[in-house]
């Protein structure tokens, strides 16, 4: 039996390098989902932008840089409405929460879908953001950020507690970009 897996496996590898050797793509992976966001400022500034994309196994990937916030943690969090009109933001509604659950990354009757963590702000107002989360999706269903009005990424003046309704008392709405399908 082993001999005949050591036949087969010799038999791919042969199979993948003439494919190789004749120009045909060596993998049939889906192509991933993908979104973007300009963030603004709440003087309706550009400081930054956002790229989301979903890998094959439903993974949501939110990469974000900005500049000119104050320095320190905030919270960041898909909002549920694809609306970001200044100064406080307000049109981009409550989090993303499509399965009524309680805010709050720690919180054991949460959390809201579009709970993400913390993002840190340097000293000189830059941060680049990298978070991760299954709880979403760029593709048609129940979870979709692209359901009938749209989502919106919203960053906060401070850190999210992680535990309390509504929002973690993470403060006023600071900076929002809302969420567009495909790349920028």
């Amino acid at each position: 039996m082993s001999i005949l897996k050591i036949a087969v496996a010799g038999l791919s590898v042969g199979t993948l390098a003439a494919c190789a050797s004749a120009g045909a793509p060596l993998s049939a992976a889906p192509p991933a989902a993908s979104a973007h966001a300009v963030v603004m400022s709440s003087a309706g500034e550009r400081i930054g932008t956002a790229t989301l994309t979903q890998d094959a196994g439903g993974m949501v990937h939110v990469h974000m840089k900005v500049a000119g916030l104050p320095a320190g943690l905030h919270g960041v969090h898909i909002h549920a409405v694809g609306s970001c009109v200044v100064p406080a933001f307000t049109s981009a509604g409550g989090h993303f929460n499509p399965e009524s659950k309680h805010h709050g990354l720690n919180n054991p009757s949460g959390p809201h879908a579009g709970d993400l963590p913390n993002m840190t702000v340097d000293a000189s107002g830059n941060a680049e953001y990298d978070a991760r989360t299954s709880r979403v999706s760029l593709t048609p269903g129940a979870h979709s950020l692209f359901d009938a009005d749209g989502s919106a990424l919203v960053i906060h003046a401070a850190a999210d507690d992680n535990m309390s309704d509504p929002a973690g008392n993470a403060g006023a709405r600071i900076a929002c970009g809302e969420i567009m399908s495909g790349t920028a």
